[in-house]
């Protein structure tokens, strides 16, 4: 896959791309990640990217000229664009899912109160939100979506099999999990785990997922029982 970013941060990104998972991902060739500073493409003398919005509101807003020559020069006009925003629909995994499946994605970092318009309306194929709270600029809800999208690209897991029964797999939570040592303060870890009865650690899983997401996540353990249904 590859992975474009158009931001007036690129250092942002830096150590991101040097750590763990994505690293590794970079090596393997898995993925091919490109920052591009937007602010290179500035037609203003002094690479000015932002401006005041028309109607007298407050703030700044970024302009159109310089993102539009970057996705241009680029030729990443074809690709997938993604600008992280409010108004977008709620990231969840399924989206992450649906986007590990595609060749090339980009994503447009906002900053200030956002870009103007006709941007979107030219380039952006979705808006996407990490949720109901603003941020000062679309960098860190990018690594976030990056990061549950490229642990779903195959070969990027050691175990492509293991984020199956991850939360919001199946509209569940994770089960509770455990490690040694066996007893420590007085809290054991549950017997069944070390049975070595599959069909019963199983069976403990579903319903140890059950428990956690009623408990934890009501509106995902509702809708679990409407996809049950049906």
């Amino acid at each position: 896959m590859k992975i474009n970013i158009l931001t007036i941060f690129p250092e942002i990104f830096k150590g991101w791309m040097e750590t763990g998972m994505i690293a590794q991902a970079i090596d393997k060739k898995i993925i091919e990640v490109n920052v591009i500073d937007f602010r290179k493409y500035s037609t203003n003398k002094h690479k000015k990217v932002d401006d005041y919005p028309y109607g007298g509101f407050e703030g700044m807003l970024l302009t159109i000229q310089p993102i539009d020559e970057a996705i241009l020069a680029n030729h990443l006009e074809e690709s997938h664009i993604i600008f992280p925003s409010p108004k977008g629909k709620t990231f969840n995994q399924e989206k992450a899912y649906e986007l590990a499946k595609f060749d090339e994605i980009t994503f447009i970092a906002g900053r200030y109160e956002g870009v103007d318009q006709r941007l979107i309306d030219m380039h952006v194929d979705e808006m996407l939100s990490i949720g109901d709270f603003i941020i000062t600029g679309g960098e860190v809800a990018i690594t976030a979506m990056l990061d549950a999208i490229i642990r779903l690209i195959p070969g990027v897991l050691h175990n492509n099999d293991s984020y199956l029964n991850e939360s919001f797999s199946d509209n569940l939570l994770e089960f509770c999990q455990y490690t040694r040592p066996y007893e420590y303060k007085g809290m054991k870890v549950p017997d069944i785990l070390l049975s070595g009865n599959h069909e019963k650690i199983k069976n403990w899983c579903l319903e140890n997922k059950l428990t956690e997401t009623k408990k934890y996540r009501p509106d995902l353990y509702k809708k679990y029982l409407e996809d049950q249904d049906d």
